[in-house]
């Protein structure tokens, strides 16, 4: 079921009015019995992984807890069957083809046999969210961080919480299993701010996102029929698609669970922008950069080790990061830029410094933040050309291709007469298109420049009736005439 169609519509407030009606006691079968629902609208089967994962984990978390934390030569057979199940399941579904191709290419060039067959499997929608997230509670119930839930009612509502099982915000057991046993009430101001939250994000998946995605679909599932200006248009774009598409999904699924009194964490914090690739990460999709950093980062030994040790481990986790997100070279090749960006920036910071120091760029703090920001995200643009292209082939063709033609289409736009160009720079769509992705963009930036300083919400909370009702109606109606209806499924639902 996906957040902006007609059945979610329908679907979240039945389940919230049912939620507050509901004895206190009950309420946990209600959400698991919705939670199962909303997930099996895709597939049923689908549904049977998830229970096969949550039993494992389960029983194994229940195993582990029998014996000490000092004992944890003894815990770690029922960590090993954990991790070992999720893996393997994780690798079977999404990357078992992946490296079957691969292993049969490598065996082609080296003239050798090889047979093992692929499997015509269908990706289970979400499944490297929740597997992370049981994942990261096993892990921590075998260091004594959090004790193994005994209530498998409430443990499998916390692998399958629907406002975040299918792209998170990946949650710790520490956070949110707690919260599932509370009793929340209902509470206006709380309910009508994850309403606004859920408007907000809804705004930017069905007006923003949707309609970039027309213009960057027509560019990178043809990239050779284009260059120059539209390749960096539809690059732009999809830097704005993909936030306001993710971030969207975010602000709906924290909006949703905060209507019903549960907190979950802040997943985007205006990635934008930032002044460096190390800041960018400390504000893109952070459930899964502190899970990275947690999980494999710190054990890896983190920055506590030789410096060449510490530059792998950051590589090493980004390379990690790219996989995560598809099982392809280009999400590889993706991870590893942002890795090739973390290390270049340790090991060039104090000659940049100098070179600041030098030209008297410190002196200009303004000007030297909006150089910082619009570097990184010029450096993140970049790599999100890997990201979405649909092969390294053509990821290659965009970034030898973004600059060519750049004198022609200039002398297009400002004679107006090479009408063939000017088709080209528009991507085939109406310019008033063009104008209305650029004014929502707008929008965007500066209502992300507001809250710098003040979160919207609040400031709506605390302003006048009219003013708070009025702007909520405007967006409520720019959804309604503006957003793309056509259910395009949230990007990150492939993951």
């Amino acid at each position: 079921m996906l957040f902006n169609s007609f059945e979610f519509l329908v679907f979240f407030p039945t389940v919230a009015l049912l939620y507050f009606l509901f004895p206190y006691r009950f309420r946990w079968v209600l959400l698991l019995i919705a939670s199962y629902t909303f997930y099996m609208f895709w597939r049923v089967d689908y549904a049977i992984i998830l229970v096969i994962s949550t039993l494992i984990d389960y029983g194994c978390s229940r195993m582990m807890d029998k014996y000490p934390e000092e004992e944890r030569d003894k815990r770690k057979p029922w960590l090993w069957v954990s991790m070992l199940s999720n893996l393997g399941i994780l690798f079977t579904f999404k990357y078992y083809n992946f490296f079957n191709t691969a292993a049969k290419d490598l065996a082609e060039v080296l003239g050798v046999g090889y047979a093992a067959p692929a499997f015509e499997l269908l990706l289970p929608m979400g499944i490297s969210f929740y597997t992370f997230q049981t994942m990261s509670y096993t892990i921590d119930v075998y260091y004594g961080r959090i004790k193994a839930e005994k209530h498998l009612g409430i443990f499998a509502l916390f692998v399958i919480f629907f406002p975040q099982l299918v792209a998170g915000p990946i949650e710790r057991a520490g956070n949110l299993l707690d919260q599932l046993r509370k009793k929340h009430d209902f509470n206006y101001q709380r309910v009508t701010d994850g309403l606004k939250l859920m408007a907000w994000g809804l705004f930017k998946k069905v007006v923003i996102a949707d309609r970039l995605a027309v213009m960057v679909n027509q560019v990178y599932n043809n990239p050779t029929d284009y260059e120059g200006i539209p390749l960096i248009i539809a690059t732009v774009f999809f830097a704005f698609q993909i936030y306001c598409d993710f971030s969207g999904y975010s602000d709906i699924a924290i909006g949703s669970a905060q209507v019903m009194g549960f907190r979950l964490m802040e997943n985007f914090r205006r990635p934008y922008f930032s002044k460096s690739i190390r800041e960018f990460w400390g504000r893109w999709h952070i459930s899964l950069s502190t899970w990275f950093r947690d999980y494999l980062y710190i054990p890896l030994g983190g920055n506590r080790v030789l410096k060449w040790r510490w530059y792998y481990n950051i590589f090493i986790v980004f390379l990690v990061s790219g996989l995560w997100h598809g099982a392809n070279w280009t999400f590889i090749v993706w991870g590893a830029l942002h890795g090739f960006y973390q290390v270049f920036g340790f090991l060039t910071s104090k000659r940049r410094d100098m070179l600041v120091r030098k030209i008297g760029l410190d002196r200009h703090e303004d000007f030297y933040r909006v150089v910082q920001v619009g570097t990184t995200f010029a450096l993140v643009c970049f790599a999100w050309i890997y990201f979405r292209a649909n092969s390294i082939g053509d990821a290659w063709y965009i970034t030898t291709h973004i600059f060519s033609g750049l004198a022609e289409s200039a002398k297009a736009i400002v004679s107006n007469v090479d009408f063939a160009r000017l088709k080209l720079l528009y991507i085939g769509q109406q310019i008033e298109h063009y104008a209305l992705a650029i004014c929502f963009i707008l929008i965007l930036v500066l209502a992300e420049l507001f809250q710098r300083k003040k979160s919207l919400r609040s400031a709506m909370s605390n302003a006048s009736i009219i003013y708070r009702w009025g702007l909520t109606y405007a967006l409520i109606i720019t959804i309604i005439l503006f957003g793309v209806y056509e259910s395009n499924a949230f990007i990150y639902f492939q993951f």
